[in-house]
């Protein structure tokens, strides 16, 4: 005998209200497979007894609705994925507030009267020169750190006696073997807030600025 397959696509849906019991029913694998069992035995009692269902029809039809359950179950272990994510983001950028951030550029991030920036070395190098620069470009000072290895290294300049408004930001200049070594120059802030909207972090740094949680290039 051969009979109209079930339709497993509506039995993730209900009729009448998608809220309440109606909603938990519509992603609730076990219903879906209440749902297709109810429509089995009603086709199985309608059968005729001299042609009965063709077993490989059968087989078939209850390969859909495990189909249609493993799908639903695995969407609920995503959501719930999902939510841990954004629950352990969350987190995470709580943990932020307070500390430094590395943005890549050449100004100073002061606190009070104190500059702090930072710098990545590409490889080690015996000599290496901080200069703090004016607004006119002129060197206010020369902060002299000797041989450094390769990475990052922050540092701090105390500008008591000169005009904040007149600093501009620092630069870097190291060498080994009287051979230049490539310096990328950071800037430190502190984070003051953090943000989420539509699933991505935004930090607020202490100069007002927003950035997106991948703009930062390191934490201290």
């Amino acid at each position: 005998m051969f009979i109209t397959p079930i339709d497993t696509s509506t039995l993730g849906s209900t009729v009448g209200s998608t809220t309440g019991t109606g909603a938990k029913n519509a992603t609730d694998p076990q219903a879906s497979q209440d749902r297709f069992l109810k429509l089995l035995v009603a086709q199985l009692n309608s059968q005729d007894p001299l042609n009965p269902m063709d077993n490989a029809q059968m087989t078939t039809q209850m390969a859909q609705i495990n189909t249609v359950s493993g799908i639903q179950e695995l969407n609920a272990t995503l959501k719930g994925m999902a939510t841990q994510f954004g629950a352990m983001q969350q987190l995470q950028g709580t943990s932020l507030i307070g500390r430094e951030a590395l943005i890549e550029g050449s100004q100073l991030g002061f606190a009070g009267d104190v500059g702090r920036g930072a710098m990545n070395l590409k490889t080690a190098a015996d000599q290496v020169y901080v200069d703090i620069m004016g607004t006119n470009g002129e060197i206010v000072e020369t902060l002299d750190f000797g041989a450094l290895g390769a990475g990052q290294h922050a540092f701090n300049w105390a500008g008591e006696d000169v005009d904040l408004s007149k600093v501009a930001g620092f630069r870097v200049r190291a060498s080994m073997a009287d051979q230049p070594v490539t310096a990328t120059t950071y800037t430190r802030l502190t984070v003051s807030s953090v943000a989420f909207a539509n699933g991505s972090m935004n930090l607020q740094l202490q100069d007002g600025r927003t950035l997106s949680y991948d703009q930062v290039k390191a934490f201290m």
